[in-house]
């Protein structure tokens, strides 16, 4: 498959998450522009307030997106909301310094000449001050609209949609065409958008200020506010449009989420199909949100229904017990536990075993003759290891492992997602952590060693619900328990692979294995 091929089959797909892209980012500067200029006024009249509010403007941008966005969840959940909040909050400097610098800029004598004549505060603002001033402005707004597509791609994080979902999951499957078709449409985008400000801003600047023959800059006007018109009523349409599209008639609804990996969005979307299909119940799904502690933050909060867990991540990561490789007694405890610190359900247990594992290239497996982690802890302090930040911060993950097997890597580094695995072929790091079913350990043709001291609990995925939902629909819980009688290990590997190697789409994989197995019609 090349790139266009990659295109003319998933352009629906792409074209859904561009309006996506361009809704959130057109909000987003929108109300940047309704509470930045309003403040750069302000302060250019109250000038002891000046330095204050640029500085926490200043403060705010230099805040790393995804710490604004972890600082956000806790408070407004996960979708569109802090995805369009942390946009907003990033494009406030540009718009509040230019409004400020181009207020401040205007001669003095033009002020007092205004006020000679006659003219009130009010009139010297709206009638002098602004419109000299929207040229400078209008750059303010440009950058920060320029900018704020960019940072518009990590809503993706958090389930709000847009062209970041493309990115983020071609580098998780080392999927180079979907990393462009995410990548090239965002960029035009950001283009489009600077072209349409820079038509306003020489729209909003005085003809007596621009350089040329009267007659041609009439005629450039003319041709400007055309462009614009047809524009924007481009935009409008497609906003409704697709807000009519977007809306749902009530009745019985779910959201089901899913962690930011493969094998969770297949989760995801088998869960999802099986509940379709069997009962009457819609689903909204709210897949790729990030790791543990994001999608179970959605779930206490309400954002999202439910979504499958792994026993022993409930078990060590969450409950903070120590690890222990006892499958009954990690369950019990899980389900037990679960619903009376969160009133949680913890449904059966699936038949696949997700483990933690720890992988090298055959390469070093031979070399050192690696066949366990006891192996590997003999030349561990002379090892790098690339391990996620997940991992890297778990007593269940490096330091739990460490400590057990009595090693130390020589130089630890923490690389996300599917990049570990290329870093580890093209020699980079010696060990990676791995998931026992991941399909990239196929792809890739990775040796796994064996925990021969078993560190690392069962990490049997269980379906994890609300209990107010199960409530309300009972016959969730016989669905799940009958879609995992049928999900083993292989079956998980093999679901993974043709995501990761074969490249097809996790909704697809799902629907033509719950079709193969009779489990949906």
């Amino acid at each position: 498959m090349n790139f266009i091929q990659y295109i003319l089959e998933n352009y629906i797909q792409i074209i859904t998450l561009l309006v996506e892209h361009l809704k959130l980012t057109a909000i987003s500067v929108g109300l940047a522009i309704l509470i930045g200029v309003p403040l750069g006024i302000f302060i250019s009249y109250a000038a002891k307030a000046s330095k204050p509010v640029l500085s926490v403007a200043n403060v705010i941008q230099a805040i790393p997106s995804m710490a604004l966005l972890g600082f956000m969840i806790p408070l407004l959940g996960i979708g569109t909301v802090p995805a369009i909040v942390a946009v907003v909050l990033y494009s406030l400097l540009p718009i509040i310094k230019n409004t400020y610098t181009g207020l401040e800029s205007i001669n003095p004598q033009t002020l007092e000449a205004a006020k000679g004549i006659g003219l009130t505060p009010l009139q010297v603002l709206t009638k002098v001050q602004i419109p000299l001033a929207l040229p400078v402005i209008m750059a303010g707004v440009r950058i920060a609209s320029v900018t704020a597509v960019g940072l518009m791609t990590m809503a993706a994080f958090i389930g709000a949609g847009g062209l970041g979902y493309l990115v983020f999951s071609g580098i998780r499957t080392v999927n180079n065409y979907q990393i462009l078709a995410g990548a090239i449409p965002a960029c035009l985008l950001a283009l489009m958008v600077d072209f349409l400000l820079n038509v306003v801003e020489k729209l909003v600047t005085p003809i007596s200020l621009q350089k040329g023959e009267s007659v041609v800059k009439r005629k450039r006007r003319t041709a400007q506010k055309a462009t614009l018109s047809v524009a924007t009523l481009l935009i409008a349409v497609i906003f409704v449009f697709t807000s009519v599209g977007a809306k749902t008639t009530g009745g019985k609804i779910i959201s089901v989420g899913s962690k930011d990996f493969t094998e969770q969005e297949i989760l995801g979307h088998l869960v999802a199909d099986m509940i379709e299909d069997k009962t009457d119940i819609k689903v909204n799904r709210r897949l790729n949100l990030g790791g543990t502690q994001v999608c179970f933050g959605a779930l206490q909060k309400g954002d999202i229904d439910m979504f499958v867990q792994y026993s022993g991540t409930c078990y060590s990561d969450v409950l903070k017990h120590p690890p222990i490789s006892d499958m009954d007694e990690v369950y019990n405890t899980v389900k037990k536990e679960y619903n009376e610190l969160y009133n949680l359900k913890v449904l059966k247990q699936m038949n696949f075993n997700n483990s933690y594992t720890l992988a090298v290239t055959p390469e070093m497996s031979e070399k050192y003759g690696l066949k366990t982690i006891s192996d590997f802890a003999k030349i561990a302090d002379q090892m790098s290891s690339g391990t996620t930040f997940e991992f890297a911060n778990r007593a269940d993950g490096l330091s739990g492992i460490e400590k057990k097997y009595g090693f130390q890597i020589g130089n630890s580094m923490t690389i996300d997602g599917a990049p570990r695995y290329t870093a580890l072929k093209n020699g980079e790091v010696d060990v990676v952590d791995a998931f026992s079913t991941d399909g990239l350990l196929k792809k890739f043709g990775l040796i796994t060693l064996k925990d021969d001291k078993n560190f690392f609990p069962p990490y049997y995925a269980v379906p994890i619900i609300r209990k107010e939902t199960l409530e309300k629909y009972p016959e969730i819980e016989g669905l799940m328990a009958q879609l995992g009688e049928v999900l083993t290990d292989d079956i998980m590997i093999d679901l993974n692979y043709k995501v990761d190697e074969e490249q097809e789409a996790p909704e697809k994989v799902a629907e033509d294995f719950l079709r193969e197995r009779g489990l949906i019609s």
